[in-house]
């Protein structure tokens, strides 16, 4: 990268941020304000957190001339989503103790929590510490939560897979002791030298960077929207090695023509772990360097393999490795969905998956959620596997406890609660929205639910209530939900308004296409059921919605070319 480019005013903020330390411990200490200082908030986002406020009181004490009502969500760092018992125990009372109370499970198979004042972050995550829990790198520009395949049942060989989310996490982590310094009070260092970072140097990442490992035919983590995206080679029951695909990708920006939503290209296979590592390593280091550093609406891997090309990408990594990919092997997946209810894995070990709508841990009329899960990992017989579809799966069960915790999950309301949900609700995901996110245009969780009410009277008068389609929401473009690789994407553009987004493909392998724009709850329900409709007259034997919005919109643009131009 030429040193006469314009650094964005980020860059300067990493650049000068002494390791992110930033000056977080004086903007702590201010008591006038329950915010903290602006270049501050560019650098605690490194230690996993975003400072918010509540926008739904921003005129309320706007009137009162009172300062917004400033509060901080803090992030997990959680490989694969892997929780021990004894850790859901510590988050469930650390939520009650200094947040809103609502476990949120992130589409990075992670917990955050929301509502933090300014006072007790320190207090959360000492908390979080004592249960061998951090939130370091989960946020900024940097490797973020490794995301893997959740279900045990999903291949006899998920644990090897699995062991990669760990080793990919610690190898990406950030040298600094900032985190251990600010928040656990451990001495700061003399010696800058011992904290010297060969990936990161004091720039760190362009832009947030994501890694996904999928095991096929499951494409549950939607490995293709991850600037890395693993697929794990599994022949004659042997893990063979990983395909890898670079470039995903889902934020855009709504009037920038220059942004755009991509699935990531898979440029080869590789084989050893000693490979696979240093393939993932190398990857990082030629977006570090050749990253869009000016401009950050472009500085996302996908930019840059775009604008270098994937043939001299790729080739800038095999000099950087010393070893060139193979021809990618063959794989297929076949869904992405989360396998609900009791399975059993190889090892004979049970695992029941809990559909959490929307990431939402909370004891509410329909199901004491939180309190059932409190109550199982009390138990001790069980871990806890968070899925990127926002559920969680209670795992490792032996067969002599597996009637104990099915009775909670029955006292508590669980297992009526999953087998009570529609099939177009488990197949959803929506973002945070209003009224934390300081990006959303439009509601995502706090209104899905709702919406898909409606959508579900449509489905059954067209006979297609056990259609398993994908719907997602986000509450602005910036793809958290993953909205452009669903079959029904719907996007907030302001209050009450979403372009509507039809055609992505089953299996995550094929973005969708904008259909409508701005688009009101009752146009909607229209387009959805006028879909639906044509949908049941028209489909091709068992093809997908998907797969029939994508070729309909095809040709429908194809007669709107020849009406134009005759």
């Amino acid at each position: 990268m030429s040193e006469k480019i314009k650094l964005s005013a980020i860059e300067k903020v990493k650049i000068e941020s002494d390791a992110l330390r930033g000056t977080i411990r004086q903007s702590l200490q201010d008591e006038i304000t329950g915010a903290i200082r602006e270049d501050d908030q560019a650098v605690i986002k490194f230690h996993g957190m975003y400072q918010q406020d509540d926008r739904d009181r921003r005129e309320e004490r706007a009137v009162k001339k009172l300062d917004r009502l400033y509060t901080f969500m803090i992030r997990l760092r959680l490989p694969g989503g892997l929780i021990t018992p004894d850790q859901w125990i510590a988050a469930h009372h650390v939520a009650g103790e200094n947040s809103t109370g609502v476990i949120k499970i992130t589409t990075r198979q992670t917990i955050q929590l929301h509502g933090l004042i300014k006072a007790k972050i320190k207090p959360t995550i000492k908390a979080f510490n004592e249960a061998h829990l951090d939130s370091i790198a989960t946020c900024g520009d940097i490797n973020r939560n490794v995301s893997c395949s959740s279900n045990p049942a999903e291949s006899p060989l998920h644990d090897k897979v699995f062991a990669y989310a760990n080793k990919i996490s610690m190898l990406l982590m950030p040298k600094t002791k900032a985190y251990y310094e600010i928040w656990l009070d451990e001495e700061q260092l003399v010696d800058k030298k011992a904290e010297e970072d060969p990936l990161y140097k004091d720039r760190y990442m362009p832009r947030k960077f994501k890694i996904g490992i999928a095991i096929p035919p499951n494409n549950d983590v939607d490995v293709f929207t991850n600037d890395i995206g693993l697929i794990a080679v599994i022949e004659n029951n042997e893990l063979k090695g990983f395909n890898f695909a670079i470039g995903g990708g889902l934020s855009t920006t709504h009037g920038n023509a220059d942004t755009y939503a991509r699935l990531g290209t898979v440029i080869g296979f590789v084989d050893t772990e000693e490979k696979v590592l240093k393939a993932v390593y190398e990857i990082l280091t030629v977006q570090r360097d050749f990253g869009n550093r000016s401009d950050r609406k472009l500085a996302r891997l996908k930019y840059t393999l775009d604008r270098l090309g994937v043939d001299q990408y790729r080739k800038e990594v095999e000099k950087r490795t010393g070893f060139e990919f193979e021809p990618a092997r063959p794989v297929k997946f076949i869904t992405r969905g989360d396998l609900y209810g009791w399975r059993i894995n190889d090892r004979g070990r049970w695992q029941y998956t809990v559909f959490v709508e929307n990431g939402r841990v909370v004891d509410d009329e329909k199901c004491a959620l939180k309190t059932a899960l409190l109550e199982i990992a009390k138990t001790k017989r069980t871990n806890f596997h968070f899925t990127s579809n926002q559920n969680i799966i209670i795992s490792d069960v032996a067969e002599k406890d597996k009637v104990a915790i099915n009775k909670i999950l029955i006292r508590f309301g669980v297992i009526e609660h999953t087998d009570g949900a529609s099939v177009i609700r488990k197949n959803s995901i929506a973002c945070v929205a209003l009224p934390t996110c300081p990006l959303a245009l439009a509601e995502g969780q706090r209104y899905m639910p709702a919406l898909l009410s409606k959508v579900e009277p449509l489905l059954q008068k067209h006979g297609l209530e056990n259609e398993h389609i994908v719907m997602r929401m986000t509450g602005c473009p910036n793809g958290c939900a993953r909205p452009y690789a669903a079959e029904i994407g719907l996007v907030g553009t302001a209050p009450g308004k979403y372009n509507l987004h039809l055609g992505g493909d089953h299996t995550g392998e094929r973005l969708n296409k904008l259909y409508k724009e701005n688009l009101e709850e009752s146009q909607i329900l229209s387009e959805l059921d006028e879909w639906f409709a044509s949908f049941t007259k028209e489909r091709n034997g068992d093809e997908s919605f998907g797969e029939y919005s994508w070729k309909k919109q095809i040709a429908l643009e194809g007669l709107k070319f020849i009406k134009n131009n005759i």
